[in-house]
This record gives C-alpha cells, structure tokens and sequence, in this order.
C-alpha cells in the first residue's frame, strides 16, 4: 500500500476541515427568563422569529419572581419579559435590566377562571366566599397574578373572606391555570387569556369593570447581562412587531391600552403594588 506524501495529508485534512466548516452554519442564540403570563404565544413568537432570523430564542419559564432571582443568580440572560411592571420596576432597581429598552408587549385582564362549564355557578368575586369552595392562586411572593389576586381582594374587601377558601399556591401563571384545568380546585384569581390557553377545560368569568383597579402589561428589556446584544435588540422589535401583535391576538392578548380598557375604563395601568404589611399567606 503506497504511502500518502506528509505535506499532501496534511492539506487533504486542512480541505475536509475547511469544507466541513463551511458548510456548517454557526446557529446563534438569545435566553429569554420570562414570567409564564405570556408562555403560549411568547413561544409561537420565538419560533416565528427563528425562522425569519435564523436566530434561535432559549425561554426560561415561570414565575417573575423566580426568573429574576435566577439571571440574577446566574448574571447570564440576554432579555427579561416578566408578567408585570411590578417586576420590571424590581429588575430596572437591582441593575439588571437597561431601563432605555423597556417595551410593552401586551395587556393583561384580571378574572376569574373555572372549570369548563361552570359548575360551581360561580359569576363574580363574591361568589368566591362561597362555604366548601377551593380556590386557588399564584404565590404573591414570586408570581405577578397571584400579587394582582391580593390587590384584587384586598382592593374589594373580600381578602379576608375568600382566603378561607384558598387551599394553594402555584408557582407561575402557568401553574396557576393548570391547578383549575386539572380540576385540583374550583377556581383561580387569573387572566382572562387563560381560557384561550385551554379552551376545554377552562372558562372565564370577568370581574365587574369598577371592581378592577389596575390592569397589568407585559413589559419587555434588554438584561445587563446579555451577550448578544444586537440579536437580543432585533428579538425585542420583533415582540413589537405587527407578526408578533398577531400572534398574541390569536391567543387572546389586548395589544393596545385601548383593547385593555374595554375591561376596565377607569383601572390605572401598570404601576407597583405591594403586599400590605399584615399580609399572611393563604395557603398552609
């Protein structure tokens, strides 16, 4: 068997390298810590832009709380998108997050959701006091619908009461609307866009429009830790862009104050609120 020349071998492998490399495409890629409010259609969004961009979205989901205390933890994390400002306010404080990029991606609507059916006849918050029901809500501690849940009560007068009726927690907005899909309990203090999450097993019942005092946004912001930078800016003009408006339209989202204030005309938008300083937990 004849020999191959050490200089020839040597540029045989330098070609199949090089032509291996070349047809190789370097896959890019952004990490999104994102409160679960938006989970449905952020991941719809991230998939659409993928393939227009070829720039591939990493989410990390659930709670705000939870998705903050880990980029800070971890200092890593090209964009934070928690459920609410009132999250955003604590990332823009702790210098997490570049405050000149903030972005609203959507509205939020307070309400309560059911089983499919309704078979608790369960039609406003009062109904909630109702002796024998389960009611369940997100950790107001970590979960940005679990805090709206106590400013709802509290703001209604019926913290006291319908927490007698509270037997859980959950840990995100998506743990939230799963506890009355699974039928685990009767209710849950939650979004609207819940029942478009999961149409089959869950309705929901609106709260009365002067029994809401704030409607929740989405915000979106660039992290002081990001790595990619400019694909971390091209991600966040996409989630405000007219493809992804029409995603989260599909499932159910107000895109525009506008939308959000058929609702609630006279709720204040955004905001911080904070848990009163008697507050207690609900569930054991």
């Amino acid at each position: 068997m004849s020999k191959i020349p050490t200089i020839a071998l040597a540029g045989l492998i330098f070609i199949l390298l090089f032509s291996g490399c070349a047809g190789r495409k370097e896959e890019k890629g952004i990490t999104v810590f994102c409160g679960s409010a938006s989970k449905p259609p952020m991941e719809e969004i991230g998939a659409q832009f993928e393939k227009e961009t070829g720039i591939r979205v990493y989410f990390n989901f659930s709670g705000s709380g939870t998705m903050l205390s880990q980029m800070k933890i971890a200092k890593r994390g090209d964009l934070y998108v928690p459920g609410s400002p009132d999250y955003m306010v604590i990332a823009e404080r702790d210098g997490v997050i570049d405050p000149q990029t903030v972005k609203i991606v959507a509205y939020l609507v307070p309400a309560i959701a059911v089983q499919k059916g309704n078979p608790k006849n369960i039609r406003s918050l009062s109904d909630l006091t109702k002796p024998g029901l389960k009611v369940g809500i997100g950790n107001p501690e970590t979960v940005c619908v679990g805090l709206y849940a106590i400013e709802l009560l509290e703001y209604n007068h019926l913290l006291a009461d319908v927490g007698k009726n509270v037997v859980t927690y959950a840990a995100s907005c998506d743990a939230t609307a799963t506890l009355v899909a699974l039928k685990s309990v009767d209710a849950v203090m939650g979004w609207e866009v819940f029942a478009r999450w999961q149409p089959a097993a869950i309705d929901a019942v609106f709260v009365k429009p002067e029994q809401i005092p704030r409607l929740a946004y989405i915000p979106a912001a660039i992290s002081t830790f990001s790595a990619d930078r400019n694909s971390a800016q091209r991600f966040l003009d996409f989630l405000i862009s007219a493809p992804a408006r029409e995603i989260l339209k599909k499932w159910g989202y107000a895109t525009t104050e506008a939308e959000a204030r058929q609702y609630a005309p006279n709720a204040k938008i955004g905001g911080v609120y904070q848990l009163p300083a008697s507050y207690q937990p609900l569930a054991k």
